[in-house]
């Protein structure tokens, strides 16, 4: 009984509209004094609840003395309460003031589920462009949001650290591999040249992100994409000149600005 009073308190009765109306469903009719007795409440109490539902359509009285309520039947309360609770959203579209909320210049998001959710949460919100630089891993987990977006038009460029067995449309590794690459896997996002999501994954419960529309991690990320795909493009024409200069992966290079020995 707990658990369909939790839902008509949901639904906007109070605790005595809920226990009323159940116990009258359970009898089919019953005279204020004998619902009080039955809920061991006070006759004032039930009284007035019952006049009130009565008045608002959801219970019938019966002529005669004392008065006899019967609450009406299941289908057709649910279809009064399902009417009311939409006139009420209607109001509340209709009538609640239009200003934007102001988002936060950075919010964070944190845990697996959450991530994943807000991932495709954004993307399914580009109008025009996604810019992704992602693993394998989680390009697998967000594909068909990806590719929902292509669909519908949306312009999607890719920079994805992969597998053999990946779609060649989706590879575009980074020069750089996997240098520097720490706690876990990357990733990040620019929809439409405006909102940025950035973040990493790993361990189960670890993942975390960030959330923000600031133009500097806008023109940072894209910066970034760019040059990655431009040292890509580099590699392919000219990969095995620069690895005998520089060595496997340019490490040469990388050691020099890392940190790492020289």
């Amino acid at each position: 009984m707990e658990h369909l009073l939790q839902h008509l308190r949901n639904l906007g009765f109070t605790e005595m509209e809920g226990k009323v109306m159940v116990e009258l469903a359970k009898q089919g009719s019953a005279s204020g004094y004998e619902v009080a007795k039955r809920l061991g409440v006070s006759r004032s109490n039930v009284y007035g609840t019952l006049q009130r539902l009565a008045q608002q359509g959801y219970l019938q009285a019966g002529p005669g003395e004392p008065v006899r309520y019967s609450v009406l039947d299941t289908e057709e309360l649910t279809k009064m309460i399902s009417s009311h609770l939409q006139q009420s959203l209607e109001a509340v579209k209709a009538g609640m003031p239009k200003h934007q909320p102001e988002r936060p210049l950075f919010f964070n998001v944190e845990g697996d589920k959450n991530v994943l959710e807000s991932l495709a949460r954004e993307l399914s919100q580009a109008e025009h462009e996604i810019i992704v630089d992602i693993y394998r891993e989680e390009a697998a987990l967000l594909r068909e949001e990806l590719e929902e977006a292509e669909a519908r038009g949306v312009r999607v460029l890719w920079s994805c650290d992969g597998a053999d067995n990946t779609p060649a449309r989706w590879m575009s590794p980074s020069v750089l591999g996997n240098a520097g690459r720490q706690g876990g896997r990357r990733f990040s996002f620019v929809i439409d040249r405006r909102r940025c999501m950035l973040g990493m994954r790993g361990e189960p419960g670890s993942a975390q992100a960030v959330v923000t529309e600031h133009p500097v991690m806008a023109e940072l990320l894209l910066s970034h994409f760019a040059q990655e795909l431009v040292l890509f493009e580099l590699d392919q024409d000219m990969g095995a000149e620069l690895e005998g200069r520089y060595g496997p992966l340019y490490q040469s290079i990388i050691r020099r600005y890392a940190g790492g020995p020289s």
